[in-house]
């Protein structure tokens, strides 16, 4: 199975270079996905059976400018020149308003400009991956945001270094989510690609938590110092970001054969992976 992939320098994308075997995976400055003429010649040379699409715009203040070139465009432009081939498009729980569990059949209703344009890149592809809270060891070091990501590597990093780290809580934030590995979000698409599977599908984790609950347990699973911990409210995120994006994924095992696995599992396998990284 020959695999053209985009975003292969992100933070999924670079996990989504570990599992395939036959992959392209060209950068930005060598196929821009808002030029067609460009996709098309590089799909065209590769000749993929299946085109994963992970590229975003990882820069909300462009949003506004460059957004819908930049996710739907894309997204189309994909399309056209996978000419047929199986196209699966990486998108995020944020395509939903936050109000409670998603199903893969939820309908999308997205709270911010981010969310909408991943909703409406949905509606290019007949198979869409949806990640959660996704957590792993690749990339800079990042902080805290108004999203799950990268969370427990940034408490681990400032734990160890015995640094306080204060836990955003409130509204005005993700605040509770679905933990993924990265690595098990990537393993998962590659499902999809394997067996042709087409529809919506949760790729993430078994259990969903709130920011809270996943740094008490990620504080227990790394033996660290929990009096290092602080719990108090977020900066203004200068948008609105949904709540509660807690995903349902029972059809996905399903459909995919696998048994998701629970915070207290994820956590054990990325203490793993972190110590070999330091």
């Amino acid at each position: 199975m020959r695999v053209w992939l985009t975003g292969g320098s992100g933070f999924v994308g670079r996990h989504l270079l570990d599992v395939f075997d036959d992959l392209l995976a060209p950068s930005h400055a060598e196929v821009d996905v808002t030029d067609l003429n460009a996709v098309r010649r590089s799909v065209d040379a590769f000749a993929p059976d299946v085109l994963v699409h992970a590229a975003i715009l990882n820069d909300f203040a462009r949003l506004e400018r460059e957004g819908w070139a930049a996710y739907v465009g894309a997204t189309r432009n994909v399309v056209a020149a996978a000419d047929g081939a199986h196209v699966i498009l990486v998108s995020t729980d944020w395509v939903f308003d936050g109000t409670g569990i998603a199903t893969e059949a939820t309908p999308t209703n997205p709270v911010n400009l981010y969310g909408m344009l991943k909703a409406a890149s949905e509606q290019e592809v007949d198979t869409v991956a949806r990640i959660s809270a996704v957590q792993g060891v690749y990339g800079a070091p990042r902080s805290q945001d108004a999203g799950f990501g990268y969370f427990v590597a940034a408490i681990v990093r400032a734990l160890r270094a015995g640094e306080r780290y204060t836990v955003w809580e409130g509204p005005e934030i993700n605040n509770l989510a679905t933990p993924t590995l990265a690595a098990d979000a990537a393993r998962l698409i590659r499902r999809i690609a394997e067996g042709g599977h087409r529809g919506v599908f949760h790729c993430c984790g078994g259990e969903s938590v709130s920011r809270r609950e996943l740094a008490l347990r990620t504080v227990e699973a790394f033996g660290l110092d929990a009096s290092l911990l602080d719990f108090g409210p977020p900066p203004d995120p200068g948008f609105p970001v949904p709540y509660d994006t807690r995903l349902d994924a029972s059809r996905t095992a399903a459909a995919l054969g696998v048994e998701l696995p629970g915070v207290d599992e994820q956590l054990r396998r990325l203490e793993r992976s972190l110590a070999c990284t330091t």
